[in-house]
């Protein structure tokens, strides 16, 4: 398990998908770079160079004006062209550079072969006994707690600031909420801000983590992965865990989406959990080969456009793949598959951050459902990107309102609430006490836990 080799971001089998096997490429053993890689970093920066001067023209077409060009009309395609430009600029800077230490290891330059399989590491095959043993030799770290399963919940962001500086704001508004929850509900959590895998970046970097933190806290049962855009909502619900008994994942989403329609938004990989066992390592295993970033990802994505319904044409993401990985080998992994909808384990916020003051007056926390949606996740927004699918502004005051929805049910214990759903400021909702206990038996979240399936 624990091998040298396992450090290495390149490791490769001949197995699995999507590409075929081949004898494996050897690495560089000269930091110089290869000229392929001088090539693209040339051709990168004649792009960058190009469209800088694109832009520098249009600012000042519109300055200076010429012909016709003061219209609104215009104005509004210049504009959208800028922002399109910038766009495409950001994601040609956001690609790792030839020259970032990040790609070499030991001097080593870590070098990608599209003809053999992509591995999370040196396969492992008797997981589930070695843990057991290393649960009964270390009885200090069990793996239940209070009589329930140990969980871990994992979330991350980049490792750079924000592209956009009132992103980080939020992000540490959203990792607040959800240390609240965490701390309420006795759930562990981590924090990642690292690249383990230069070649699983953007979304697919989820999955070398999860697969490392399985493998370095063998007391944790489920590992619970959260999108750092999504917020926890319902501070009083709690995952139902014994309702999965016979599971090992556990994700939002929908059957007929699933298996009638075969839609690549049947599931959403933005919030899920993962049992800490040999069937989850197995799957992380045969999930990872369409991830690495070049002509693999784009090839897989060719294949994800061509067999999910409704899916654009883009490089392969961890959500198709993953959709496309349970249709195509259903037999083999659906048995452990629990497909959830009775409670929000994703929420789509589009239609909850408008209907919270209706959920305040008509219901109550502890619902978990679209009465009181228990996570509420931005979809879209990239609060931290320079660009995403929805104006910066409507995300930015939707994720205020579901942080203040959200935070009002921690600060209900302490005797105070925001004073609306858009402001960061606080009132008292009630009087200081000479019985302070009488509140806290009253209005402490921890007391008076729901899980799915027992409310009503």
């Amino acid at each position: 398990m624990g091998q040298d080799g396992f450090i290495s971001a390149q490791k490769r089998t001949s197995s699995g998908l999507p590409t075929t096997t081949a004898a494996a490429a050897g690495r560089a053993s000269r930091p110089a770079l290869p000229r392929g890689r001088q090539i693209q970093k040339t051709f990168n920066n004649i792009k960058i160079t190009i469209l800088c001067g694109f832009v520098t023209i249009l600012v000042l077409r519109g300055t200076i004006g010429v012909g016709n060009l003061g219209t609104s009309d215009a104005d509004a395609v210049n504009q959208n062209l800028i922002e399109e430009t910038n766009r495409i600029l950001a994601e040609i800077r956001s690609d790792a550079d030839p020259n970032d230490p990040d790609e070499f290891l030991n001097g080593t330059q870590i070098t990608s072969n599209p003809n053999v399989t992509y591995t999370l590491g040196p396969k492992i095959g008797n997981w589930d006994s070695e843990r057991a043993q290393w649960l009964q030799s270390n009885p200090e770290f069990p793996n239940l707690v209070n009589g329930k399963p140990r969980v871990l919940l994992v979330t991350g962001s980049p490792p750079k600031p924000c592209d956009n500086p009132i992103g980080d704001h939020y992000l540490l508004k959203a990792i607040k909420n959800k240390i609240d929850y965490c701390r309420l509900h006795g759930i562990e959590i981590v924090y990642n801000l690292a690249h383990l895998d230069m070649e699983l970046a953007g979304y697919w970097a989820k999955l070398p983590l999860i697969r490392k933190l399985m493998l370095s806290h063998p007391e944790v049962e489920w590992i619970w992965w959260m999108d750092s855009d999504a917020m926890f909502t319902d501070m009083v619900f709690e995952i139902p865990l014994a309702k999965y008994h016979n599971h090992n994942l556990v994700i939002h989403g929908y059957p007929d989406l699933l298996f009638d329609q075969k839609s690549w938004i049947a599931l959403n990989t933005g919030s899920f959990l993962f049992r800490n066992c040999q069937w989850s390592l197995d799957l992380l295993d045969a999930w990872a080969p369409m991830g690495p970033k070049g002509p693999i990802r784009e090839e897989a994505g060719k294949v994800l456009t061509a067999n999910l319904k409704g899916r654009p044409a883009f490089e392969a993401d961890d959500q198709s793949a993953l959709i496309y990985l349970l249709l195509s080998q259903k037999d083999l992994w659906m048995e452990k598959v629990f497909v959830e909808n009775s409670y929000y384990l994703h929420g789509y916020w589009a239609g909850l951050v408008d209907r919270y003051e209706e959920m305040i007056e008509k219901y109550h926390p502890g619902l978990g459902d679209e009465r009181w949606p228990f996570v509420t996740h931005f979809v879209g927004c990239k609060p931290c990107g320079s660009y995403g699918d929805y104006p910066v502004e409507r995300c930015l005051s939707s994720m205020e309102r579901a942080f203040n929805f959200a935070d009002n049910q921690v600060l209900k214990l302490y005797g105070f609430r925001h004073r609306g759903l858009l402001s960061p400021k606080i009132k008292r909702i009630r009087n200081e006490s000479a019985t302070p206990l009488e509140a806290v038996d009253k209005f402490d979240i921890r007391r008076h836990p729901v899980q799915g399936g027992s409310h009503s």
